[in-house]
Formats: C-alpha cells, structure tokens, sequence
C-alpha cells in the first residue's frame, strides 16, 4: 500500500529527512562549481533556513530544486559581492605623500574662493546648483522637490555656473 504523499515540508520529520538527503549533494555541488573559497557549507545551511522560512509554498517534490537554485544563487551573491570588494581594494587612495606644501596652500585658497562665490549666489541658484552638483541629484528630481519645472532648474543651475565662472577665474 503506497503511503500519501505529504504536502507540508513544515513536519520536522520531513524538514530533517530532506536536510539529510540533500545536503552533502548540495554542499559538493557548491564546492565543485564555487571551491571552497565562499564557505559552501554556510550556503547550504542558509538554503535550508529558506525553505523552513517558505515551508509551507514549497511542496517535498520542488523542495530539491528549491535548495539547489536558492544555494546556488546565494553562492553567485557571494561571489558578486567578493568581486566588488576586491574592485575597491584595488583602488589606492590618494595619498597625500606627493603634495607639495605650496599645492595645499593653492587649494585652500581655491576652496575659499569657491565657498564664497557659492555663497554670492542668490538662494534659489544656489540651492538648485548644491542638490545638484554636490548631492547628485538630476534635474528632474530637482524640478520634483523643489515643485519647479525642470527648465526653471536647469536656468537656475546654468546661471549659477556662468556666475562662479565670472567669480572664480580658475573655474
């Protein structure tokens, strides 16, 4: 007499008989197509806690495809990430080893100068020029937040760069 067929994997007797299954097949999946190097058991573990967290969608015939894709997608999240951290080690700071004294002293008077000339700006150039320029915002946003028309932000922020260009002559 065949035995029917449970639905629910949040029967721990199921959920245990499943992580006994399948975890050393998928912990050697991940190992061979990632190594070692991203922690392929902490992966497997972690494509367990998501199907107890989605036990009751999943049903116990789509649970192995479930851990298989859930692992290897927090395995290529893994391997993104590492990419990215590696892509900022490679960028060195700049290091202020090779400025000259004189440079430092020119800086500064150019900082001076260009707060000052921000600030003979009248308010709404100045505000418009700032979110723009410093805090990166587009001119659409910009229109958004301000209730403006995009055009009214765009002659704010070009009257404010022709006068810092009259202000600042190294502009």
């Amino acid at each position: 007499m065949a035995k029917p067929l449970k639905e629910n994997i949040c029967e721990e007797q199921l959920f245990s008989s499943l992580f006994i299954k399948y975890s050393e097949d998928l912990n050697n999946f991940l190992f061979y197509k990632f190594g070692n190097s991203l922690s392929p058991k902490d992966k497997v573990q972690e494509a367990f806690i998501k199907l107890w967290e989605n036990c009751g969608k999943v049903t116990p015939n789509k649970a192995k495809s479930f851990l298989f894709t859930t692992a290897n997608n927090l395995m290529l999240n893994a391997y993104a990430h590492q990419k990215v951290v590696r892509k900022h080690q490679e960028i060195k700071p700049k290091t202020s080893t090779n400025l000259t004294p004189e440079f430092v002293l020119q800086e500064k008077e150019y900082l001076k100068k260009l707060n000052a000339a921000i600030a003979k700006l009248t308010e709404a150039q100045r505000v418009a020029f700032l979110m723009n320029r410093v805090e990166g915002k587009r001119f659409k946003e910009i229109a958004q937040l301000l209730d403006i028309s995009t055009k009214a932000v765009e002659k704010r922020i070009y009257g404010a760069l022709k006068k810092l260009r009259e202000d600042i002559d190294e502009l």
